[in-house]
């Protein structure tokens, strides 16, 4: 990655890289088989100082951005995608604080988060508004010094061993621009619960649960941005920002199978040679490798335009997030194929890599959404390449739009409608 990635970058890399090696990797059967929190693992992240990565420095973080976010992410999902999604859900909690808060907010929630004294989660999904982000449910309603939260929240991922949950709810129902607001609301809040823990096919290692309220008083100071109807623009903002770091998870668990699957090949002997030494088995690895280098290049390329400010980071998230999960989901899925027999066996370390790369291409927008926003920004570019219209012949077949034609067409038109052509 010579010329895209400092000295600093490099340094979190390595960080990064060691706790994985170290402590991740010898645990991760254990917490997927489990399906429990890992917080010895959570506590070596934490003394790595890698918890307050992405968070400036005003606020208790490191100041290092979505680009050392993206390459921590990376590094802990080599050894393990449920560890990945662990460390970087934290990101995705923080950062309507960091687009929306205020001073007071960012201080107040950032810095326990950044010194990895405290876990925060997302709410922004429920049972019937996943990809229409915009037609929530739950709703917080004024009464005095706070905000009455009422409804329920699915896929809260962290939840349980989240202390600080940011909540998006409908505050005015009336409105459709300004319809939700985020409102950051804190464990043991009364009226606060945790309800169904789901029981998943990967990333089993980090809790994915609903979450209830039942008229939930909390204090207005908690209303982000401390201005109501902000909600959808700041859970947008948000993806923007965290859709790198699901593509930067995608990439670890498709280099980490990769690199098992090399090791593999290279171990296991049919008819008297390693299957490393057979085309087929060559071509598929070398395939793996430059779809794993290109994703993480884009993943890379979006997150520093992210931290840069550029303008229509949007596309770019998207891009890398739908190339980055769909490889992981070859890439992991043809290393169990290399595996072969053995890949399918749960004591094999590489099954895992594949029940945990499924779930990059659903969460944080499905990769059919991930197209739509990036089409959509294609067609808007479009309408400034105009010019190029001049050099692309056009075609004329009579009785269609000939000149004659076209001016019949709009007489009859003219006709039909009463109204007098340019030609009367």
């Amino acid at each position: 990655m010579s010329g895209i990635l400092t000295e600093q970058n490099l340094i979190w890399r390595a960080r990064a890289r060691a706790v994985a090696e170290k402590v991740v990797r010898p645990l991760a059967a254990k917490y997927d088989r489990l399906q429990e929190y890992p917080w010895d693992i959570k506590e070596a992240i934490a003394k790595a100082g890698l918890m307050g990565v992405w968070i400036p420095e005003e606020y208790g973080g490191a100041g290092g951005g979505v680009i050392d976010l993206c390459i921590c992410v990376e590094e802990l999902s080599r050894a393990c995608g449920g560890v990945g999604v662990l460390y970087a859900v934290n990101a995705l909690g923080t950062f309507p604080v960091l687009v929306g808060g205020t001073e007071e907010q960012k201080h107040r929630f950032l810095r326990p988060i950044a010194k990895g004294e405290k876990l925060i989660s997302f709410g922004l999904s429920e049972k019937f508004a996943g990809s229409d982000a915009a037609s929530l449910r739950a709703t917080a309603v004024r009464d005095g010094d706070f905000y009455v939260l009422n409804g329920e929240k699915k896929w809260n991922t962290n939840g349980g061993a989240a202390d600080i949950y940011t909540v998006f709810a409908v505050t005015d129902p009336a409105s459709k621009s300004r319809r939700t607001s985020a409102i950051m609301v804190e464990k043991g809040t009364p009226g606060f619960r945790i309800g169904k823990v789901e029981d998943k096919m990967g990333i089993r290692c980090v809790p994915v649960v609903e979450i209830h309220f039942e008229d939930c008083r909390v204090p207005v100071k908690n209303l982000l941005g401390e201005v109501p109807g902000m909600g959808f623009k700041h859970a947008m903002m948000t993806l923007d920002k965290a859709r790198p770091g699901v593509a930067a998870q995608a990439v670890g668990l498709a280099q980490g199978a990769l690199e098992y699957a090399m090791v593999y090949a290279g171990y296991r002997e049919q008819f008297g040679a390693p299957i490393s030494s057979f085309q087929m088995i060559q071509g598929m690895l070398a395939d793996m490798a430059t779809k794993v280098e290109a994703a993480r290049n884009l993943v890379y390329v979006a997150a520093l335009a992210v931290d840069r400010g550029e303008p229509n980071v949007s596309k770019l998230s998207a891009m890398c997030k739908l190339f980055a999960t769909d490889t992981a989901m070859e890439v992991t899925t043809n290393a169990v194929q290399i595996f072969g027999g053995y890949g399918y066996m749960r004591d094999y370390p590489i099954e895992k890599y594949m029940r945990d790369a499924k779930i990059t291409q659903i969460y944080e927008g499905t990769n059919q959404v991930q197209r739509m926003v990036v089409a959509r920004s294609l067609i808007k570019e479009s309408l400034g390449l105009k010019h190029l219209l001049d050099f692309i012949p056009k075609e004329i077949q009579k009785g269609v739009n000939d000149p004659e034609t076209l001016k019949r067409l709009a007489e009859e038109t003219a006709n039909a409608l009463d109204v007098p052509t340019h030609h009367s």
